[in-house]
């Protein structure tokens, strides 16, 4: 593991956002998708590989306020993002934000930003 990826293990994504390390615009991707050269050239999209996820959206719990005698432990269960490690995400640049970490850049985006993933099964086996 290099030190890079040491830094981004410390990184914690909140909720629904997903960080992004941007990859340089091509007319097609791997999988053969065309995308319309209109886009590049306004820049209204970006593509990118998903480095880390947060958890996803959050569900809230019943209230039990009135059983006083159960213990009040905060469990929150989330709804799991569609987003994982390694997809390749074509994403609304309008709707990320921009961050340089380890003096490289990066998005972070809401899952709802994100138009489309490409996730190729045979990288992770």
């Amino acid at each position: 593991m290099n030190d890079t990826d040491a830094k981004l293990k410390k990184l914690i994504v909140v909720g629904d956002r997903v960080l992004i390390k941007p990859k340089k615009m091509s007319n097609k991707s791997k999988a053969g998708l065309f995308l319309p050269p209109g886009y590049q050239e306004k820049e209204e999209i970006q593509t990118g590989f998903v480095v880390k996820t947060g958890p996803g959206y959050p569900v809230p719990l019943p209230s039990e306020e009135n059983e006083s005698w159960k213990k009040n432990e905060e469990i929150v269960r989330y709804i799991p993002l569609q987003a994982k490690e390694g997809d390749l995400a074509i994403f609304l640049q309008k709707g990320a934000i921009e961050i340089i970490f380890n003096d490289e850049k990066y998005f972070i985006v809401s899952q709802n930003s994100i138009l489309l993933l490409e996730r190729d099964e045979e990288i992770f086996g």
